[in-house]
C-alpha cells in the first residue's frame, strides 16, 4: 500500500516529526526509556473533540487516558468514520508485564486482557540476528489486535464494502519513528 501525500494522518506525523520532535527528542527519549509513570489517569469518553492532554495542558507521560470501549462502536456505527488506526508502540509495559510478569497484581481486567495476547507468542515469532524478541511480540500482539477488530460483523463489514479503511501504526517513541504496520516503512 503506498501512502497518498495527502494523507491527514501522515500530515500530521510529518509536522510533529519536523515541528515537535527536534524540540524534544531527548523528553521522548529519556520516557522510553524509564517507561511511562503516570501521576494521573483519566477515564474519558471517546469524544473526538475532548483531548485530556490539551484539558489539562499535560506533557506526554503525564497523564494515562482511558477511553471506552463503547466509543469503537460508536465511532464506526454512528460517527461513521473513514478510517479506523490501531496505534500500537515499542516498549509496551502490557507486552512486558506479559512476558515478565507481575500480571499477578492486576487480576481482574489487566490478566484476562492480556490472555487474549499471549496466544502470539506460541509458536514464538522468531527474531532476526539483532532484533528484539519483545519487539516481535509486540509487532505480532498488533497484528492480532488488528484481526480482533475485523471479528466484529460491523467493522468488517464496513471495511468490506469500502466504507471504512482499517490501519496498524507502531510507533517507536524513543526515536520518534512511525511506522505503519503492513508495509513496515517510516511514515
Amino acid at each position: 500500500m503506498r501512502l497518498a501525500p495527502d494523507d491527514p494522518l501522515i500530515s500530521g506525523y510529518r509536522r510533529f516529526r519536523q515541528d515537535v520532535w527536534p524540540a524534544r527528542a531527548e523528553s521522548y527519549a529519556r520516557l522510553a526509556k524509564r517507561g511511562q509513570k503516570p501521576s494521573t489517569a483519566v477515564v474519558a469518553c471517546s469524544d473526538a473533540r475532548l483531548d485530556p492532554q490539551a484539558i489539562f495542558d499535560a506533557e506526554p507521560g503525564e497523564l494515562f487516558v482511558i477511553r471506552t470501549v463503547a466509543g469503537l462502536e460508536f465511532a464506526v456505527r454512528i460517527l461513521r468514520v473513514r478510517t479506523l488506526v490501531l496505534l500500537g508502540h515499542a516498549d509496551c509495559d502490557g507486552i512486558h508485564a506479559m512476558l515478565r510478569g507481575p500480571l499477578r497484581h492486576a487480576p481482574d481486567f489487566l490478566m484476562p486482557w492480556m490472555d487474549i495476547a499471549e496466544p502470539v507468542m506460541w509458536p514464538m515469532p522468531e527474531a532476526e540476528p539483532g532484533e528484539c524478541f519483545e519487539a516481535k511480540v509486540e509487532d505480532a500482539v498488533i497484528g492480532l489486535s488488528l484481526a480482533n477488530l475485523r471479528g466484529f460483523p460491523w467493522i468488517a463489514s464496513a471495511e468490506k464494502s469500502g466504507a471504512l479503511r482499517l490501519r496498524a501504526f507502531k510507533l517507536h517513541l524513543g526515536q520518534g519513528v512511525l511506522s505503519e504496520c503492513d508495509t513496515g516503512r517510516e511514515a
